[in-house]
């Protein structure tokens, strides 16, 4: 029999953390998350997300035995921006067990409807500014910076439970190497016209991190607005993701467009810390991991673009060329060997084409559900 238990106590929260490092014992692509990272988003008590919108965690037992873990979203922000009545469903982890996986479902379900919710999106953890998709193609290779891994088997579970396709996320792998020399060539005669029209393109200033990412934020929340399942960071939030990336950004890969000193567009490339993190057991920075990061971090050779969005007026103007260039060029000189673009819509043509013009090759794929409910 399965039992559905609710988590409630901070022993019930490391539980759930901790599920999915003896459920992936021995899959070699698997890269554990940092305990102290996931313990602080799941933390009502620490994550701003929890000044605004809710959610529920649930643990399944078998034979007193865990066996899955889902959690459930409401997400207040989400909800009042895209003008929906939806929950969310994320951190979904199962034994290949169909029964799990749908006392599960029932579980996180139930308490979306008791908010009020019709339908049900997944798997999104807590938000789309957080991890979110479940890989349906491109097990392979383990996952770079703040993308997830899951089985195969996850995807049946999902859709026998009644789950139907939303949308499909990409990811492009960019070898350095291989990379088309076209957008770097091309870089110089576009930055020439875009100094021109007064657009200059710069590195971001670590030392005034503050104000940047206060710029950039509202750039963000601009230049996202019409993605699909998009909501805006709240200014606590915003400066909460952007205290952690401070603490692995590389300055060389983060570039950022200005017209009239105001921010117009920019990307952000962070070195791919899971290249560490796959070596450190159960994500635990004591008593060695902490080592392996700090140490760690000058042997690595990827990084992901993980974000890259111009102002609906300055796009078209060959700003999201000379962002890629800066980032291929820099990536090139400082000896990282490959690229990741992620995540991107299926149906965001022009961005797809844009990185399929440089020799990006569509390598993973991701999905979102939904469900009536």
């Amino acid at each position: 029999m399965i039992e559905i238990i609710p988590v409630e106590t901070k022993k019930q929260r490391a539980e759930f953390i901790d599920f999915p490092h003896d459920l992936y014992k021995g899959e070699p692509n698997y890269v554990p998350e940092l305990f102290v990272g996931q313990d602080d988003l799941l933390n009502p008590d620490k994550h701003p997300f929890y000044k605004h919108s809710s959610a529920q965690l649930f643990l399944a037992y078998e034979d007193h035995k865990i066996v899955g873990r889902i959690g459930a979203f409401w997400n207040v922000n989400h909800n009042a921006f895209n003008q929906v009545n939806e929950g969310q469903f994320g951190f979904f982890d199962s034994v290949n067990d169909q029964r799990v996986a749908d006392a599960l479902f029932e579980a996180a379900i139930a308490w979306i409807k008791a908010k009020g919710g019709d339908t049900v999106v997944g798997p999104i953890n807590q938000s789309t500014n957080e991890t979110c998709g479940l890989l349906i193609e491109g097990f392979e290779m383990p996952p770079v910076a703040m993308m997830p891994y899951n089985y195969p088997y996850y995807s049946d579970l999902i859709a026998h439970f009644g789950f139907a396709k939303k949308v499909d996320l990409r990811a492009y792998d960019i070898p350095t190497a291989q990379a088309s020399l076209r957008s770097v060539q091309l870089m110089d005669r576009l930055e020439e016209r875009l100094n021109r029209s007064g657009i200059r393109l710069r590195l971001i200033n670590l030392k005034d991190f503050k104000n940047e990412t206060a710029k950039i934020k509202s750039v963000y929340n601009k230049a996202w607005d019409k993605n699909l399942g998009f909501v805006p960071m709240t200014d606590e939030e915003f400066a909460y993701v952007a205290k952690d990336l401070k603490m692995i950004v590389d300055p060389r890969f983060c570039i950022i467009a200005e017209k009239d000193n105001a921010i117009v567009g920019f990307a952000v490339g962070i070195p791919n810390i899971n290249e560490i993190l796959i070596h450190i057991k159960r994500g635990r920075l004591l008593p060695t991991g902490i080592f392996k990061l700090l140490f760690g971090k000058k042997k690595i050779k990827s990084l992901r673009v993980m974000m890259l969005g111009v102002l609906e007026d300055y796009r078209k103007m060959g700003i999201e060329a000379c962002l890629y260039g800066r980032i291929i060029k820099n990536a090139g000189l400082y000896g990282i060997e490959r690229g990741e673009c992620s995540w991107m819509l299926e149906h965001n043509y022009m961005m797809n084409h844009a990185i399929e013009q440089i020799n990006g090759r569509l390598y993973k794929q991701y999905r979102l559900y939904e469900k009536a409910v």
